[in-house]
Parts: structure tokens; C-alpha cells; sequence
């Protein structure tokens, strides 16, 4: 078993960052894929951006290609994802997520852990 808990949401304007970061403890965090995904409401959940093991490889959706950036650091058991430049139609719940894998995948039947998710809303 792996526990998430993702942190570093809020409010902000449009232009913003903010820094969302997800604690893991239970199993080795540092083996395994880690992702960021996001659901809005009434949507469905979107994946955002993936990382290999060892932070060397990295997927992300192109809408945020260019202003969010994900990390990871083992050591710390934990998972980063800078968002800059926030735009209205990045307000979703941010979820991180952990793959029993060292793929990458890139959708959320891929995951096998969740975290509870926490809410960014940009304002216009």
C-alpha cells in the first residue's frame, strides 16, 4: 500500500503559481511512476503530467506542456508539480497519483494509489 496526500492548493489570480506537492509513506515511493490528474466538475478526471522512477522521463498534457512543471524527490518521498501562468480552466481538484509500475501510463486505470485530492480555483 502506498498513502498519498497531495498539499498547496488554493485560490489564486490568473498569471498565478502555486506548487502542489504529494507526501508518500507505506510502500517505496521511489520505485514506481507518480502522475498529477484533475477533475473539474461535471467533467471527467484528466491526467495532467507523469514521471518515471527516477524523474528522467516525463509526459504531460498540452495544454499545461509549457507552464507546469512535475518533479519528484525520492529521498523526501515526495512528488512536486509547479503550476505557473494558472488559467480559469485549470480550477479542477488536483489528484496525485502512484503506479505499481516503473511505466509511464498515462491514464488513470493505470494508477493503483490516490491521493484525497486538493482544490486550485483561479479567478479571472
Amino acid at each position: 500500500q502506498v498513502q498519498l496526500v497531495e498539499s498547496g492548493g488554493g485560490l489564486v489570480q490568473a498569471g498565478g503559481s502555486l506548487s502542489l506537492s504529494c507526501a508518500a509513506s507505506g510502500r517505496t515511493f521511489s520505485n514506481y511512476a507518480m502522475a498529477w490528474f484533475r477533475q473539474a466538475p461535471g467533467k471527467e478526471r484528466q491526467f495532467v503530467a507523469a514521471i518515471n522512477w527516477r524523474g528522467d522521463r516525463i509526459f504531460a498534457v498540452g495544454s499545461v506542456k509549457d507552464r507546469f512543471i512535475i518533479s519528484r524527490d525520492n529521498a523526501k518521498n515526495t512528488g512536486l508539480l509547479q503550476m505557473n501562468s494558472l488559467k480559469p480552466e485549470d480550477t479542477a481538484v488536483y489528484y496525485c497519483a502512484v503506479a505499481e509500475t516503473t511505466q509511464v501510463p498515462v491514464s488513470a486505470g493505470g494508477y493503483a494509489y490516490w491521493g484525497q485530492g486538493t482544490q486550485v480555483t483561479v479567478s479571472s
